[in-house]
């Protein structure tokens, strides 16, 4: 999942979900009734056959989520996805994102700068060195949650402590 959605103008939304399926050619009648129930599941059923112009940029990247996840990935690997939403929007998307990739029990690896965004998604942060990259420090994210979410998780007394722990490792001299 990229930074922008890079969904066609020119197709729906459900067909917009189907290109990958097309691209690897794993279209069929079982492929595109989980588009349909993946669609419907995560809140775009109605959306099927409107064009991404007429979606706010949370479903867009919603639909975006769901034509990676009808592939059956067993890793997502997301790029900055939220970074072209403004800020209200980001923390909507990335609140139901990170919902939506435990619901469907898959393992992500979510690469940002933003801090609050890491420790509100992550069960660990792995900090990186400067070029050329290698692992400087790996902090796994325990939160004594009821409802462990990302917009909670923002909310929590270890958000502060972790966030502050990040910062500090990332401005230590190497």
């Amino acid at each position: 999942m990229l930074q922008h959605d890079e969904l066609f103008e020119w197709r729906t939304i459900y067909h917009n979900v189907l290109l990958g399926l097309e691209v690897q050619h794993m279209l069929s009648a079982k492929t595109k009734a989980r588009a349909h129930e993946l669609l419907d599941i995560y809140g775009l059923k109605n959306f099927e056959k409107s064009h991404p112009s007429e979606l706010s940029g949370g479903m867009r990247q919603r639909a975006a989520l769901i034509r990676t996840l009808v592939l059956e990935p067993d890793i997502l690997l997301l790029d900055e996805p939220f970074s072209a939403l403004d800020y209200q929007t980001r923390l909507t998307v990335g609140d139901d994102i990170g919902q939506i990739i435990r619901q469907e029990e898959k393992a992500a690896l979510l690469v940002t700068h933003d801090l609050s965004e890491a420790v509100s998604l992550a069960d660990r942060v792995i900090i990186l060195s400067g070029r050329p990259a290698s692992i400087r420090q790996t902090i796994p994210l325990i939160f004594s949650l009821e409802q462990d979410t990302p917009l909670n998780r923002r909310n929590s007394p270890e958000f502060k402590n972790y966030f502050n722990l990040i910062w500090k490792e990332l401005n230590c001299d190497e």
